[in-house]
């Protein structure tokens, strides 16, 4: 993670970041907190003590040989990532009609060189967002990863649950987004660390981007954060990551959106905006699986 610009996440409303929320929240990341609550990139950022949720989605050491992102655990066989950390190369043309790839997926780590055979865990399949080879580079940027076994729930390992029907976020004020990803040198964060970010108004990021061949069309599947007061933000081997949120009434922790664009991370703009892609929980059946809703047009039994 690293200091700078701009984000893009599934979901959104706007607010103000406020102190006494961003307390709540800091103290939320640790294992045992998350545990009772069950219920592609960073600079700057603090050491995460533990997010159970984080994934980490690899493909290579090396960014042109794909690299890593993250990726979030929503139930003990399904990860939620963002459908470009399937690629090799992430733009447009060299994913449309190419074959995704399946990628190692490691659990319950804290430091990059955790990531071994100890704490891989099988793929199955994978599943991209049907949309998201046919449209713009960022439209419906989602993918399922399914795991070949379900995986043993501990204080290292445990969901994070997606929203419920008619859940949103017009009383919260910021969320925490972790991940791997590079640092104000440009280099990969070798410790897992997190960001509590402002969620904005969408109208922001639309500002940002406006006129940029290159970004995003900001539309209401979308979610805008701002970056910290130092121009904390994520970077390169971020995307994919959860960007959990406190719902104000309940007191639970959910999976709001993940991350899919940003700005090129650079330090000299402090404040400006990013995005993530929304996700939502449509139904829960009577054997309690979840159906996760891909953008209103196709569900995937999870």
């Amino acid at each position: 993670m690293r200091v700078s610009q701009t984000v893009l996440l599934l979901a959104a409303w706007a607010c103000l970041a406020v102190s006494h929320t961003e307390e709540r929240m800091e103290r939320s990341v640790s294992a045992s907190r998350m545990a009772q609550l069950r219920s592609r990139r960073m600079v700057g950022g603090t050491l995460a003590p533990s997010v159970p949720w984080q994934v980490m989605v690899y493909l290579s050491d090396g960014v042109l040989d794909g690299g890593y992102a993250g990726g979030a655990l929503i139930s003990d066989r399904w990860v939620l990532t963002a459908g470009r950390n399937l690629f090799v190369r992430k733009s447009r043309d060299h994913i449309q009609g190419k074959e995704p790839i399946i990628p190692k997926v490691y659990l319950g780590i804290l430091h990059r060189d955790q990531a071994k055979a100890s704490t891989e865990v099988a793929v199955e399949k994978i599943f991209l967002h049907p949309g998201f080879q046919n449209h713009s580079d960022w439209d419906n940027d989602l993918a399922l990863i399914q795991l070949k076994e379900p995986v043993v729930m501990s204080d290292k390992v445990t969901p994070i649950p997606l929203p419920e029907m008619g859940q949103n976020l017009t009383d919260t004020w910021s969320g925490v987004i972790s991940g791997w990803g590079w640092g104000v040198y440009l280099n990969a964060a070798a410790s897992l660390k997190f960001l509590i970010l402002p969620l904005v108004d969408n109208s922001y990021c639309k500002a940002e981007y406006e006129g940029d061949a290159l970004t995003p069309d900001v539309d209401d599947n979308m979610l805008c954060t701002g970056a910290r007061e130092f121009g904390e933000n994520v970077c390169f081997g971020d995307a994919g990551g959860a960007l959990a949120v406190k719902d104000t009434k309940t007191g639970d922790i959910y999976a709001a959106g993940i991350l899919s664009y940003d700005k090129p991370c650079r330090n000299n703009k402090p404040l400006t905006r990013g995005q993530r892609r929304r996700i939502r929980k449509c139904a829960v059946l009577e054997n309690k699986k979840y159906i996760l809703l891909f953008n209103l047009e196709v569900f995937i039994i999870i």
